[in-house]
């Protein structure tokens, strides 16, 4: 399944013709791992690996797509998983596979050093992010994050005389920006609307401060939904987003979920 410029004598099966007249949306490569560099806001660069998928649009004439040029292009622009980066790579996918259309979708763990609230030692905290982009008729351009929190119950706390149910939550965001916006501001944003952030190293000390900001800052998932809606409304660089929440509740066989779509573009108009 692959094309090589010394291999001419070879028939081209996938560029043959297709009689059944039918183009397709997507066709190309998915669950490639690759070591990737992303921007980081402390370091400048941070080293990671990603799993990627990379599609083209393919005309109703055409058999099938050339996988290699995937990877060929992939090996040549490897060093611009960026904002910046992402659309040379589109460009070049649809030069070297004859297409209008081109997406990419990228996620890999992007780590931030946190201490400790109290004793401030430090630990790496790993967050699941990623790029969603498509380029040619339509241009996109798709931050993701995927953060885990702590979170406690209100109605837990309200009812009960002793303590309240507690336990980790995960919210997972798509933003869509006009300017930079570091990821390590994203996920920020979302700790803080949380009823407490989580850390790689806690003493004594540290778990007895989550444990007390957990009891003073209750929240649902809708909250959780509702507050990173504020946060993001606020910042004029984030155009939209979606955001949900789901709580691995911990007294619950089942778990809860809230979930908000929207886009600040369109009520400027």
């Amino acid at each position: 399944m692959s094309d090589s410029d010394n291999s001419a004598s070879l028939r081209d099966v996938q560029a043959s013709a297709d009689s059944r007249n039918i183009a397709l949306d997507r066709v190309g490569v998915r669950g490639i791992r690759y070591p990737i560099q992303v921007l980081d806001r402390a370091n400048g660069i941070q080293h990671t690996i990603g799993t990627l998928s990379m599609t083209v649009e393919l005309p109703h004439h055409f058999k099938g797509t050339h996988m290699s040029r995937f990877m060929q292009v992939l090996n040549e622009h490897a060093n611009e998983m960026s904002v910046h980066g992402i659309p040379k790579i589109l460009a070049r996918l649809r030069e070297r596979l004859d297409a209008d259309r081109s997406d990419l979708q990228v996620m890999f763990p992007f780590f931030m050093c946190k201490k400790a609230p109290v004793t401030k030692n430090p630990g790496m905290m790993e967050y699941q992010c990623g790029f969603y982009a498509k380029g040619g008729i339509e241009d996109d351009f798709v931050i993701m994050a995927n953060v885990m929190v702590t979170t406690l119950c209100p109605c837990s706390k309200e009812i009960s005389s002793r303590g309240a149910h507690n336990q980790r939550g995960e919210v997972r965001v798509k933003v869509r920006t006009s300017g930079m916006v570091w990821l390590e501001e994203i996920i920020e944003t979302i700790e803080s609307c949380a009823s407490c952030d989580l850390y790689p190293v806690l003493k004594r000390p540290d778990e007895k401060f989550v444990t007390e900001k957990a009891y003073d800052n209750p929240r649902f998932v809708e909250d959780i939904v509702r507050e990173t809606a504020i946060a993001f409304d606020r910042d004029p660089r984030i155009v939209s987003y979606e955001i949900e929440a789901e709580n691995f509740e911990s007294i619950h066989a089942h778990n809860a979920y809230a979930q908000l779509k929207r886009d600040k573009r369109q009520q400027r108009l």
